[in-house]
């Protein structure tokens, strides 16, 4: 089967989950013999910018921004528009605000999903173009539900089945303002209607999903995030230094200073002098100031020597990161769709404690690698953290029933067959 995955891409600035989804879901479906073509949008696919030497980008971030913001920019001449869609300038685009998150962007949002009648009809027009004259795919998998603007398109220029997964829309979404929130919303389950089956990464966004968007319930199939535990080399947990980490993009949004704070919180305590913080995630233009307050409070604390703040985050640094942490926590203020990190986590034998809050209970209850604490704030975090970077037995524990868990739930080759009989379900 052929299958033409259209990714937004992040530019690599920071842990990208989605990002990383479509990326190991890809390889595994080249597993199992199925030809896959990355179709890249905005910025260069996180961990895998050469595809931009292979695929085009379509609706390069740079050109989308001004045309949207600028119309006189919507008749610039087209070496113009090739520069702006260079991988040095997409680049470059990926490590400053503007790209990554909704505030400033609803109109574009709602012009995207308005598809063919939208401002980017011209993009539209020649995404479709390559798909039907050169990708020629048996299916189109949209990576998220703000992407439906093109599915009436494609599904009319190739007549192929349209599928699209589901995960965080509604922290994209809801972070609008009300006037725009609604009308999103409401037109993404309008353009809902173009697409052949949804597929949300966890039962809880699931059923998050079904109080914003209008979806048939038999036009929804869960299939699971998955990791192929190959890839990584877990470490007896007992034997690493006492360090807490963190991996995901250094945000607000992401709960770092809740940990931060629960961090502090632990150290008061001279039975933990020896815990150290080691954090990594990567970050974006719009996150500098509020590691400055971080780092700030870890100073006033006294504990910056205690605290480090590691760049690189991608292959060998990843690992390296892994390698050197005892418990891995990731306090996201409002949960999340499922947290891809948690399963890089624990399938390197590292337990993660985690919020009782989004898909977190549900991925932890299913692999057994970590403990849920309740309510997400920085003395509950504190207490459960001490409940368990000392305690080797426990540790011991939980690392060695997560990599089983992991194995057995969420083995991406597993879930790379679930997805696979969606398709060929929808082919029929």
């Amino acid at each position: 089967m052929k299958i033409a995955h259209i990714i937004p891409g992040s530019g690599g600035s920071f842990y990208c989950g989605n990002c990383m989804r479509d990326s190991k879901y890809i390889r595994a479906l080249k597993d199992l013999g199925h030809q896959v073509i990355k179709v890249p949008l905005y910025l260069p696919i996180f961990d895998d910018a050469h595809d931009l030497d292979e695929v085009p980008v379509f609706y390069g971030a740079v050109n989308l921004y001004l045309k949207q913001q600028f119309p006189i920019f919507r008749h610039m001449p087209s070496f113009v528009e090739q520069a702006l869609d260079s991988k040095s300038v997409l680049n470059m685009a990926a490590r400053k605000a503007g790209s990554t998150r909704a505030k400033g962007l609803e109109e574009m949002t709602i012009s995207m999903l308005l598809g063919e009648d939208g401002g980017q009809k011209e993009e539209l027009e020649r995404l479709v173009d390559w798909l039907a004259e050169e990708a020629k795919p048996d299916v189109v998998h949209l990576s998220n539900a703000l992407l439906l603007g093109l599915a009436r398109q494609i599904k009319q220029r190739l007549n192929v089945p349209v599928i699209c997964s589901l995960q965080d829309e509604d922290v994209w979404v809801d972070a609008m303002s009300d006037q725009y929130r609604k009308q999103v919303w409401d037109l993404m389950s309008e353009r809902g209607k173009d697409v052949d089956v949804f597929i949300p990464v966890s039962d809880f966004f699931s059923a998050e999903i079904h109080k914003r968007m209008v979806i048939p319930a038999n036009k929804m199939e869960t299939v699971y995030l998955g990791v192929d535990t190959a890839d990584y080399s877990p470490k007896l947990v007992t034997k690493k230094e006492p360090v807490i980490g963190y991996l995901s993009r250094m945000c607000e949004e992401n709960g770092l200073a809740v940990l931060v704070d629960a961090y502090i919180l632990l150290r008061k305590d001279p039975k933990f002098a020896s815990v150290k913080l080691k954090i990594t995630g990567g970050k974006t233009g719009d996150d500098l100031h509020f590691i400055k307050e971080q780092k700030n409070k870890i100073s006033k604390a006294g504990l910056e020597k205690d605290v480090f703040w590691v760049e690189e985050f991608e292959g060998e640094e990843r690992q390296k990161f892994f390698d050197s942490v005892r418990l891995i926590s990731v306090p996201v203020l409002i949960g999340e769709a499922f947290g891809l990190y948690q399963l890089e986590a624990i399938a390197s034998g590292i337990p993660m404690v985690q919020p009782a809050l989004g898909a977190f209970p549900e991925v932890i209850q299913a692999c057994g690698g970590g403990i849920i604490y309740s309510s997400n704030e920085p003395r509950q975090l504190a207490d459960a953290l001490a409940s368990l970077i000392f305690n080797d037995e426990k540790l011991q524990e939980l690392s060695l029933a997560g990599l089983v868990g992991v194995k057995e739930h969420f083995d991406i080759h597993a879930q790379a067959k679930k997805m696979v009989a969606v398709y060929e379900g929808v082919k029929q």
